[in-house]
This record gives C-alpha cells, structure tokens and sequence, in this order.
C-alpha cells in the first residue's frame, strides 16, 4: 500500500472539508489522486471495475456512458471491452463530447476501433457519429461524500447534463476512497449521485 492510501491521508482528506476554497481542495484532491503508483492505479480500478461487474450485470445491455481515463482516474475500458465481448443485445458504449464549454454535454457511441480526437482538455473523444442520450452514465470524482455530492473539474459539465437529460440517467459515481469527503458542502447546481462505487464497495447516498 503506498502512503496515498494509509489512514492517516484518508483522515486529510476528511480534514480537507475545511477549506471554503473548493478551488483548493480540487486541486488537493487531484494531486493525492496522481501521487498513486501505475499498480496501485490499475489494482484499484481493476477493483473498482469488478464490483460494477458484480452489482450491475443489467449494465451489459444498456447504453452505458464511461469516460476516458484522465489524471489517474479509475479506468474503466477493461470493463467496458468485456461487455463488448459478452455481445449482449443492447449494449452500447458511449463516451462524453464537450461542444461549448457553457453547454451540456453529447454522447457519441464508442467502440475498440472508434477514431479518436483530442478535445479541448486533451482527452480522447470520438471524432464522429450520431449524438445518443445514455442510459447510465459512469461519473469520474475528484472527491465525493456519503450524501451523493462530488466534486469534479470545475466546469459544471455533468451537472448541467444530468439537469437537462429527460429522461434523467442512472449516475453512477466511480472514484477512489482517498478522494471521499465528510461533506462537499453542495451547491444548489450540482447534481446528486445515485450511487457510488469505489474500490471499498458501492454506496447509496445517504439522504
């Protein structure tokens, strides 16, 4: 285990609701997120991708938007390249597209063999396709609390998605348990989880 996972930084990391800047403790969160090694990255989001396996076999057959892995963020394609596999009827990857940075997100259909292109933050996207509204949208967190509140990049960009999306899609929040929080003191604009899945287990918000 390294030192980004001992108690002693989870326990910060519950410390770190302190800051009223959220700027800040985004910033915190993130750099203990990439302080990770490249093993215990893939070990716990090979973790985190078993439990999603375990807890939701319906996923396979569903439009299922994930997103491509950024600053250590748990990666999902494992998981998505085996409901790809299985070849259930249904299923349908989807991968996030930013249009305007002001504007909800779009969703394009992804595959192993989909080209790709840089957006504006230098994440991979689809390059074409039809615009398709997901059914479960897998949410990368920088931090996130037992009500269902995370904290992302910033931009508002899920927030406003799942706000405009009708019908509302299942929101699944995926993260590591160093990035869980006490509260992230939640602002009216953003978006509650439905559920939350970390290496630890997966979480319904507490109301």
């Amino acid at each position: 285990m390294t030192a980004g996972l001992t108690p002693a930084i989870i326990a910060e990391s519950h410390a770190s609701t302190r800051f009223a800047d959220r700027p800040a403790l985004r910033k915190a969160l993130i750099e203990r997120r990439c302080g990770l090694s490249v093993e215990d990255c893939v070990r716990l989001s090979n973790g985190i991708c078993a439990l999603l396996q375990a807890a939701f076999p319906e996923f396979s057959g569903m439009r299922v938007a994930f997103c491509w892995p950024f600053k250590q963020e748990p990666d999902l394609r494992p998981l998505i390249q085996s409901w790809f596999r299985a070849g259930k009827k249904g299923f349908t990857a989807l991968l996030p597209v930013v249009i305007d940075e002001h504007r909800a997100l779009v969703f394009r259909a992804w595959s192993p063999g989909t080209v790709m292109v840089s957006d504006r933050y230098g994440i991979p996207a689809p390059a074409a396709g039809e615009f398709l509204i997901p059914e479960v949208v897998l949410i990368p967190v920088n931090g996130f609390d037992a009500a269902g509140y995370r904290i992302g990049y910033g931009g508002g960009y899920f927030d406003r998605t799942l706000a405009s999306l009708s019908p509302r899609p299942l929101a699944v929040g995926v993260g590591f348990e160093l990035a869980r929080l006490d509260s992230i003191c939640p602002e009216p604009h953003d978006q509650r989880l439905d559920v939350m899945v970390t290496e630890a287990g997966v979480f319904r918000p507490s109301r």
